[in-house]
């Protein structure tokens, strides 16, 4: 399989609901309830891809451009959008839609870092998988 086919093939999409318990003061998403699914998205989609375990490293710049609020349904789609030796990243980007509208905008968008890592948890070689 190709470097691009299998990019396309790890791509991740999870939907969730906005519900009481997830927001804020403001009837908006705690910007750490976001950031935790985001980073479970681009676990998966990292996995998804290598088919090895990894650990994320870092997350890199996450912008919030729009509030998420309660009582509405967001996207979390993940992507691989760099591959080293040891290391991946995964860009995930949050929708946001209105449940009983077809209104739908980005709300966030981040890339999170990973590292392959062996049986002893130290950085082994990504090896796409073949098939």
């Amino acid at each position: 399989m190709s470097y691009e086919a299998q990019i396309a093939r790890s791509v991740t999409r999870i939907y969730k609901a906005v519900f009481p318990n997830t927001v804020n003061h403001y009837d908006t998403m705690f910007g750490g309830t976001a950031m935790q699914l985001m980073d479970e998205v681009a676990f998966i989609t990292a996995t998804r891809f290598s088919r090895m375990r990894m650990v994320t490293v870092s997350s890199d710049r996450i912008d919030f451009k729009k509030p998420i609020p309660h009582g509405t349904i967001i996207e979390l789609v993940g992507e691989v959008i760099q591959v080293g030796t040891t290391s991946l990243k995964v860009r995930v980007t949050v929708f946001v839609e209105q449940m009983y509208a077809n209104h739908r905008e980005k709300a966030i968008e981040g890339t999170f870092a990973f590292v392959a890592i062996d049986d002893q948890k130290r950085p082994t070689a990504i090896v796409l998988p073949q098939g």
